[in-house]
């Protein structure tokens, strides 16, 4: 049987998110700050050895999350920027999107063919504050294309879905974005097989609405 699409607020298909990202500077204050805006706080998801961050998640469906993300302090710098544009974030924001794909090495060429480069495929891992170790493919995070509103690739193979031990309550109803070029973010988000609504802005934004335990939330 095919899955059925999850439906925007709208009527409309949501496209294949994964998860949401969600950067700041002190991850603990941005635990305090979900906490506050939807009455479910984020549970610490695990430190990225290596990469100079850490992160808390909070669950948007079975197969669906919301990760914060910081610089984590009890790391030493990394010897490369830190993903997301973390070392020179000054506000708060959603930073960047990923989509699920089942076959990422596929769909990764096919939009390189269509010209438009997600960097290189990479192995990611993050260690769990209760000892496993999840592990995962993705397309390089740091080529950050259409300040965020493409989104990168990720598939989890075999590891646990982490919205499978992140606390829920809270639903993506919505997700668009906002650029001054929204044609041409549109154009690159279908190079990879997918749809995302995007509307003309002043400035590029990635524009998520939840449905929390204390009503409507729009995150941006």
């Amino acid at each position: 049987m095919d899955a059925v699409p999850l439906l925007n607020h709208a009527g409309a298909a949501l496209p294949p998110v994964d998860h949401l990202v969600w950067g700041g500077r002190v991850l603990d204050e941005e635990i305090q700050r979900f906490q506050a805006w939807t009455g479910v706080r984020p549970v610490p998801g695990g430190r990225h050895p290596g990469e100079g961050t850490h992160n808390a998640l909070l669950g948007l469906g079975p197969d669906m999350y919301l990760e914060l993300i910081a610089p984590d302090p009890g790391q030493p710098p990394p010897v490369r920027a830190r993903w997301f544009g973390l070392d020179t974030l000054t506000d708060s924001r959603l930073v960047a999107w990923a989509a699920k794909s089942a076959d990422l090495d596929r769909q990764a060429g096919a939009a390189r063919r269509a010209g438009l480069s997600l960097g290189e495929v990479l192995t990611g891992r993050r260690e769990l504050d209760r000892g496993p170790v999840l592990s995962w493919r993705l397309t390089y995070p740091g080529v950050r294309l259409g300040s965020g509103l493409v989104p990168f690739l990720i598939d989890w193979a075999e590891s646990p879905h982490p919205a499978q031990a992140a606390p829920g309550g809270v639903r993506l109803l919505d997700l668009r974005g906002e650029h001054p070029e929204p044609a041409a973010i549109r154009e690159d988000v279908r190079r990879l097989g997918l749809e995302l609504h995007v509307l003309q802005g002043s400035k590029p934004a990635l524009v998520a609405t939840l449905d929390t335990p204390r009503g409507r939330v729009e995150l941006r």
